[in-house]
């Protein structure tokens, strides 16, 4: 019987898949809410929790229109007047990464502009993720590939092209390739089922030949889950301490205990992905004999006799000699008298 091999055995140790646990703007700007999502993110076996930095000024113009799912998730007004309430100071962002250390969770954040990139890299940030909107944005993103460090690149409205416009200048900048994830991404909130067009990620994965993740903004757990045993290195997902909340986000976002269960899905996906390779498994191996079959007798032989493919029957156990060998066995003689129904032997011909 094939065992596994060292080699198999390591593939088993596959890399854990990263859940970034997006709290983004679900805030409110209210710094203890924040340190509640961060509690939650944590409570969740979250690896990461993750927030937004912006400066609103240079995010956005004064009169720009709100998206679709913004106007009608957090009303009226611009933009600018809804992001200015959502921005988080420096101090901010040092209590939250303090509050993440005591929680033994990770900070990230997402920089929306230049000045955010240096604050983030001021704070000591190693990872930086470029969210969907600025996969266009030149300057931005060879700022980001000057870091020379752990990229992970959000690809929602773009194209193939587009991507690897963005790949080029993050490495043309200084990136290692090899230190950037690709997520894919469907960005609208909540996203279309029918919208998600989860295997791009397999496709994104053989043409830029990078880890692959997926960025989830649709509702439920079960689309994430399924990047997850598609091979994603990477999950994202948008959650809040309710979805009842005022504010742009909420209501395409987990609750706590969703994010927690959409988390042991995601381990248990893990561990059932195994090796890859068709082998028995251990606890397999016990069971071979009661549900296999051995080659048995269908009548008495006598000694001398030889055997016909009709004095012989296929039955359980399989601890005897496999009916695969069965025309190693037709026109053998018997050494010795053979009753029906026995379990025949190397040592009978």
């Amino acid at each position: 019987m094939s065992q596994i091999s060292r080699d198999e055995l390591s593939l088993m140790k596959r890399k854990k898949v990263i859940v970034i646990a997006e709290a983004g703007v679900n805030h409110n700007g209210d710094l203890e809410i924040a340190r509640k999502l961060i509690d939650a993110a944590a409570d969740a076996g979250s690896d990461f929790v993750k927030f937004q930095t912006f400066k609103t000024e240079n995010l956005v113009s004064a009169h720009a229109e709100k998206a679709a799912y913004q106007k009608e998730n957090s009303g009226g007004g611009s933009q600018f007047e809804m992001l200015k309430k959502l921005e988080l100071s420096e101090e901010n962002h040092r209590e939250l990464i303090a509050h993440c250390k005591l929680r033994e969770i990770k900070f990230l954040s997402t920089a929306f502009d230049l000045d955010s990139i240096s604050l983030l890299k001021k704070l000591g940030i190693k990872i930086f993720k470029i969210p969907s909107g600025e996969i266009t944005n030149l300057p931005y993103l060879e700022k980001i590939g000057k870091q020379k460090s752990k990229v992970i690149l959000s690809t929602g409205m773009s194209t193939e092209k587009e991507i690897e416009k963005a790949m080029k200048a993050l490495v043309k900048s200084g990136t290692k390739k090899s230190d950037i994830t690709i997520l894919h991404c469907t960005t609208e909130y909540p996203a279309p089922l029918n919208e998600v067009n989860l295997l791009a990620m397999k496709s994104l994965h053989k043409k830029f030949k990078t880890d692959v993740g997926y960025s989830d903004h649709t509702q439920g757990i079960e689309v994430a889950i399924a990047a997850a045993a598609l091979g994603a290195s990477v999950i994202e997902k948008h959650f809040t301490l309710d979805r009842n909340m005022e504010g742009p986000d909420h209501k395409a976002s987990l609750e706590p205990n969703e994010l927690k269960e959409m988390i042991h899905c995601i381990r248990n996906i893990e561990i059932a992905l195994g090796v890859g390779k068709k082998i028995p498994s251990k606890s397999e191996l016990k069971n071979i004999s009661a549900a296999r079959k051995s080659i048995h007798t269908s009548r008495e032989i006598k000694s001398g006799e030889k055997i016909s493919e009709n004095d012989l029957v296929m039955k359980r156990p399989g601890d005897g000699i496999s009916p695969m060998k069965i025309k190693s066995v037709l026109g053998r003689k018997a050494k010795r008298t053979l009753p029906a129904e026995y379990k025949l032997t190397l040592k009978d011909f």
